[in-house]
């Protein structure tokens, strides 16, 4: 577990509230379609080789933290990620999974807006059976934020999830819509903290990556 890790080795740690702990948000590593940029929500790929080692790589960043719960999305990309990053899944979480795009699944951006040159994800949402509205995905991720931050008195607890459903995830931390996700752009493999100033809600950390914190 990454709370038994050596932190002394890891250099200082930020600024934290005294007695509050974060929401950590984990994207999942690379997948082909994460790669290509398709949609990929219900799809269950497994993780290339390059994103097993990004999950790997996880392992000391996430050192710094000391989860009392670790909540998964239920596909495997975001299972296997946690498991390879050295966490321990406390629970499988359906409303952490990636948004849902329906007829849009598997589909970069410039294909679908071939047929609809409007359409953006943030506005529109997804198509068809399956596809949620952003009112959709802010509702349930707001329903796993707050069983979440219930907690935080306790420790910090882990989010493995998913690129568009992380960044819902920080808009409605702030108080946002659901579309302002689209200003918070996410790499796979990446770490965020949600935490507070003064009392308020703030980003705390934001696409944290192995290769951000160590170029070398």
């Amino acid at each position: 577990m990454p709370r038994s890790r050596d932190r002394a080795r890891l250099g200082p740690v930020r600024a934290r509230v005294v007695g509050m702990g974060e929401i950590v948000l984990i994207r999942h590593g690379e997948t082909t379609w994460s790669a290509s940029g398709q949609h990929t929500s219900v799809t269950d790929l497994d993780l290339t080789e390059n994103g097993v080692s990004q999950a790997k790589a996880l392992a000391p960043l996430l050192a710094r933290w000391d989860f009392t719960e670790v909540w998964s999305s239920p596909r495997k990309r975001s299972l296997v990620t946690a498991d390879l990053a050295g966490l321990e899944i406390t629970a499988v979480v359906p409303d952490l999974a990636e948004w849902g795009y329906g007829d849009y699944e598997g589909r970069t951006s410039e294909e679908i807006r071939e047929e609809n040159p409007d359409w953006s994800l943030w506005t529109h949402g997804g198509k068809g059976p399956g596809g949620e509205t952003p009112d959709e995905v802010a509702a349930r991720l707001d329903r796993a934020l707050a069983e979440a931050e219930a907690l935080l008195d306790r420790g910090d607890v882990a989010l493995v999830a998913h690129g568009h459903s992380t960044r819902v995830a920080a808009a409605r931390w702030l108080g946002r819509p659901a579309r302002d996700g689209r200003e918070f752009t996410i790499d796979t493999a990446s770490i965020a903290a949600l935490g507070y100033e003064h009392g308020r809600h703030a980003i705390a950390l934001w696409n944290l990556t192995p290769w951000a914190a160590d170029p070398e």
